[in-house]
């Protein structure tokens, strides 16, 4: 079972690799749209600016080909932090952007509470998750488990039901997406020690489902 990792030059791709390499997953890391059909499941990670992002899967052909022939043929995919945000409809990130729009919503600025030092933007560190759905990434975790955060902006999905987790910097915000075969992840579970490991386990359970 081979797992994708897209490497579209956003961010370091090594965390992520070693995490599904540590768990045991066949991982090639790749932009070749062959390989990636030819995977059991894609992730989508990335660090970075929305647009930025957006720019560099048209370059290289793969915003179709994820809509289309992933997301669209109910194959799984995940999206990590600026991958998950790209999954959304748009983002209001440094002027508008189009996103992948597989995931009805839209994505904007975290806006803690003016004159508040405490919760500054970006927000970045550990904070706890409150699982809305159990049965998928979070299946196992206990109750308000830790993840690693760091962004400043974030998910607004127009459907209530996509929501699978929560967090809170100033606001509740959406910190984890479940959209059929489509999950996301806002934290990086590549660098959540083992809450991270058991939920990418877990998607590696999906995906062998399928």
């Amino acid at each position: 079972m081979t797992i994708a990792i897209i490497d579209y030059g956003m961010g370091n791709l090594t965390s992520v690799r070693n995490a599904f390499a540590h768990l045991g997953a066949d991982v090639v890391v790749s932009h070749d749209p062959g390989v990636l059909r030819a995977a059991k499941g894609v992730v989508l990670p990335g660090v970075g600016a929305f647009g930025e992002g957006m720019a560099h899967l048209q370059e290289l052909g793969l915003a179709q080909l994820l809509k289309d022939e992933i997301a669209g043929q109910h194959r799984p995919l995940l999206g990590i932090c600026l991958g998950m945000q790209l999954l959304l409809d748009d983002s209001a990130e440094h002027g508008q952007h189009k996103g992948l729009g597989i995931v009805p919503g839209k994505v904007r600025r975290l806006a803690p509470p003016p004159h508040d030092p405490p919760y500054r933007v970006p927000h970045v560190g550990w904070n706890h998750v409150e699982a809305s759905k159990t049965e998928g990434l979070f299946k196992g975790l206990p109750e308000n488990e830790a993840f690693y955060f760091v962004h400043s902006f974030v998910c607004q999905p127009e459907r209530p039901d996509d929501a699978a987790g929560w967090s809170e910097h100033g606001e509740r915000f959406v910190c984890a997406l479940e959209h059929g075969s489509v999950w996301a992840a806002q934290f990086h579970p590549e660098k959540s020690h083992k809450a991270g490991l058991a939920l990418l386990t877990n998607w590696l359970e999906f995906v062998a489902s399928c």
